[in-house]
């Protein structure tokens, strides 16, 4: 028979599991994206121009998190898991930041319909930041998430909490 309590007892473990998830995904790209803006601003700086866009490192990073949910939800890069770790983890990486990468362009062109610019008015904004500058964002979403996802397979290779307990947990040896 199916227990009532315990399904619910389930999908609340699960929000849990998902919210954490999230927030340690959270904290990993804000780290990373601020330290990204910061050396911005720092190579800026010699130039006596000024960089103020931390506050879209972190919104950049709370998005970027839930994309990457929404990818392991979908079981991207699931393909290469019974592979070396090397293997799947540089494939999730180079899968994830594909996903990305065609997120930000439907996000723009859903930017340029809302503000009245049109689907093509949002994609030629987004083309308009330059072949460099997104080659850059490339390089750095896919080398950001190399240690990402290699913490992650290392995690679903020795089980769940496995990892948060070597990092976090007292040792008694």
């Amino acid at each position: 028979m199916n227990d009532p309590g315990k399904k619910t007892i389930g999908r609340k473990q699960k929000v849990v599991n998902e919210m954490t998830e999230y927030c340690f995904t959270f904290l990993y790209l804000a780290f990373f994206l601020g330290a990204i803006a910061w050396y911005r601003r720092l190579i800026l700086m010699e130039y006596h121009i000024s960089y103020l866009h931390y506050g879209f490192a972190i919104v950049e990073a709370l998005i970027l998190a839930k994309v990457i949910l929404v990818g392991n939800a979908l079981h991207l890069g699931r393909e290469l898991e019974n592979k070396r770790l090397i293997y799947s983890t540089i494939y999730k990486a180079v899968v994830f930041t594909i996903f990305v990468a065609v997120f930000g362009v439907i996000e723009h062109a859903i930017e340029g319909w809302l503000h009245g610019n049109g689907l093509v008015g949002g994609l030629k904004e987004f083309m308009d930041t330059g072949r460099d500058e997104l080659l850059a964002r490339c390089l750095i979403t896919f080398f950001a998430f190399i240690p990402f996802f290699g913490f992650q397979e290392i995690g679903r290779v020795m089980g769940a909490g496995k990892i948060g307990e070597l990092f976090f947990k007292r040792s008694h040896a």
